[in-house]
């Protein structure tokens, strides 16, 4: 017997907190300067915010302004959270990119890669956007909480909020059961437990999870029975902290580094966003029921060094057979990968709560299933 388990956090966790004040700087500069070169990094705790990193660009943003905004729309307005968007201090640290990366990168008029490093991509057929079970349903949990929130159904909830599911498999490896839900939510100090858990039952965890919840699920909501102090008052965040989320739940590997707060030159984002594009063409394609691709690079290199295959379920193409037809049918180098997938335009922000992958309604490219056609001719 197999277990398979995903957690999730709302956009008012403090480490998604700083993820997406991070993408939303970069899309501010993005917006003015196509071509600027942003690593942002963000701290929170207490009532502080430390804003660091390193930008080269024509433009010029208000980078605190872009702070203040996110947490905002976030939801952190009150005093009374311990962590504002009008009351919280603001400290910046921003410098221009290192020039020895710099002359890596730009050369040749050609895009090198801006690190070294491996990245991985991944698609399944356990839900129809090809994701994992366990964490596509984290992420819906997550995101009814926010969404409840903001339309006032359940006024009484905070921003801060986890999720984690828990599918028994099957003999066939593919999730039969769901075996436990963990829901914490942060909410108002006067709400009534017995209220807490009927409005969340009611509208979170029966729409999400519709037919999976059976008399033996165990459900845990508020485990430690409170959930009042949260967000950056309660726990510090930290761009970058939440890569499982990002990515597919801790299934498949991940090659360490962070998304958030980087433009597209760096290959930490771009590989991984190719890798998952690639991925998830090869099981919409009918080529196997799940696939790992895997691409490494090497600082100022335009092409990859390596491009894996990893197919462990339902494959009939070897993978060799199956790496040629993806080198014939992805551009990978840097300046292919970017041109593919539109990585100029400002459409960070959005990507930083609630994965990166498997949400088809938001218009990213990577999440496109366009050239599954051109693989399977190319395999023939």
């Amino acid at each position: 017997m197999s277990y398979t388990s995903s957690e999730s956090v709302t956009e008012g966790h403090p480490d998604k907190v700083c993820d997406q004040i991070s993408d939303a700087i970069l899309d501010a500069y993005l917006t003015r300067d196509p071509m600027a070169r942003v690593a942002a990094e963000v701290l929170a705790s207490g009532n502080t915010l430390h804003i660091a990193g390193e930008i080269t660009s024509t433009a010029h943003v208000d980078v605190s302004a872009v702070a203040r905004g996110v947490l905002r729309r976030i939801g952190y307005t009150d005093p009374a959270l311990g962590f504002d968007a009008e009351g919280c201090f603001i400290l910046t640290d921003l410098h221009e990119q290192s020039p020895d990366i710099a002359m890596g990168v730009s050369r040749d008029a050609e895009l090198g890669a801006g690190d070294q490093g491996i990245f991985y991509g991944f698609a399944c057929d356990e839900t129809p956007v090809l994701m994992p079970a366990a964490i596509h349903y984290a992420h819906r949990l997550t995101e009814a909480l926010a969404r409840v929130r903001h339309t006032g159904r359940l006024p009484w909830l905070r921003p801060d909020g986890k999720a984690q599911v828990t599918f028994e498999n099957g003999p066939d490896g593919r999730p039969a059961v769901l075996r436990s839900l963990v829901l914490s939510a942060q909410h108002a100090p006067e709400i009534e437990r017995e209220e807490m858990l009927r409005g969340l039952i009611e509208e979170v965890i029966a729409p999400v999870m519709g037919h999976w919840l059976r008399a033996e699920t165990r459900v845990l909501i508020n485990p430690t029975g409170r959930f009042v102090l949260g967000g950056p008052a309660a726990d510090t965040g930290l761009t970058g902290r939440k890569l499982m989320v990002d990515t597919y739940g801790g299934i498949g590997r991940h090659g360490g580094g962070a998304f958030s707060g980087k433009d597209s030159t760096k290959v930490d984002r771009t590989a991984a966003y190719m890798c998952r594009y690639i991925a998830k063409n090869v099981v919409a394609a009918g080529i196997a029921q799940s696939c790992e691709v895997s691409l490494a690079f090497a600082i100022g290199q335009f092409h990859p060094e390596m491009v894996g295959i990893t197919l462990p379920r339902g494959c009939e193409v070897t993978p060799d057979r199956l790496e040629k037809a993806v080198r014939e049918v992805f551009p990978l180098s840097v300046a292919g990968m970017i041109d593919t997938l539109h990585l100029r335009r400002p459409i960070f922000e959005r990507t930083a709560a609630y994965g990166h992958f498997g949400r088809g309604t938001e218009g990213f490219p990577w999440e496109q299933t366009d050239r599954t056609v051109a693989l399977q001719k190319a395999c023939n």
